[in-house]
């Protein structure tokens, strides 16, 4: 065999490989469905966190929610349903941590309120008992 077919067909292998791998991925993205249960999923933990006081004590991660909401809808928008979802999920992760915080500082300052009034409490008890 002459030595010139060697890299006529390495170029060719090549040129194919290329081109089954680019059928692969187009074939693959377009396989991918709208993420319209996890967008719904995210929206209501969104909500759920702005509803458990987010706004207040723990504004930076329902910002962040917020936010990833935001893109994930314009990604919807744009039927890039991988990004999306991916958003998506972000969001509600950072929603639920919104959430979490939230919950755990209001636990945190009720517990302190009791405290006080347990201390206000032992001291009127104190000035009754001399």
């Amino acid at each position: 065999m002459n030595s010139n077919y060697h890299p006529r067909i390495n170029q060719l292998i090549n040129k194919i490989g290329v081109t089954a791998a680019s059928v692969i991925l187009m074939a693959g993205c377009a396989g991918i469905p709208a993420p319209t249960e996890q967008m719904a999923v995210s929206r209501a933990a969104v909500s759920n966190a702005a509803s458990a006081g987010g706004n207040e004590f723990a504004p930076l991660q329902l910002k962040s929610a917020m936010e990833k909401m935001d893109n994930a809808e314009r990604a919807m928008t744009e039927e890039n349903y991988l990004q999306a979802r991916q958003l998506a999920e972000q969001a509600q992760a950072d929603a639920q941590l919104a959430t979490t915080t939230a919950r755990s500082v209001k636990a945190q300052k009720a517990a302190s309120a009791l405290q006080e009034d347990n201390r206000v409490l032992r001291q009127e008890i104190d000035r009754n008992a001399q």
